[in-house]
């Protein structure tokens, strides 16, 4: 089960965004509508990298199929188990928000594994977090 929860993470994680230019900018020469779409470009691909890390190492500890589907019962990120597959409800835009769900979701099932492992405390958390993922990682989404 565990195998099939991950692959459609991956699966949820790894489908593209669907941006849309016209959302930003009618013209090449609208240099405001271009940074703004760049800069949303550069966040969904950073998510989309911190996605993949936490994913290998939850993929890599001793975590259930029930704590990861236990992390996606706060957020708005559910596991549809008769199509194998994650649903995602979208806030505001879809394009910035998937990923950053799967990694609040994947934060969470790993936070709770580490504080079975004895981090009692967030600056423990904290501090593995940062030596294992890095400090990026801890910083975004173990605060």
């Amino acid at each position: 089960m565990k195998n099939q929860v991950l692959q459609a993470l991956e699966k949820h994680i790894n489908q593209r965004s669907g941006i849309d230019w016209r959302n930003y900018y009618n013209s090449w020469s609208d240099a405001e509508g271009r940074k703004a779409f760049n800069s949303e470009r550069y966040e969904i691909a950073k998510d989309g990298k911190d996605a993949r890390a936490l994913l290998l190492a939850v993929a890599t500890r001793d975590i259930s199929a029930d704590a990861i589907l236990s992390a996606c019962k706060c957020g708005r990120l559910s596991y549809n188990a008769d199509r194998g597959y994650f649903d995602y409800c979208t806030g505001q835009y879809f394009p910035t928000e998937y990923r950053a769900a799967a990694c609040r979701v994947l934060a969470t099932a790993l936070w709770d594994y580490l504080r079975e492992q004895g981090y009692d405390t967030r600056e423990k958390i904290q501090k593995w977090v940062r030596a294992e993922l890095g400090r990026g990682i801890c910083n975004r989404w173990f605060n």
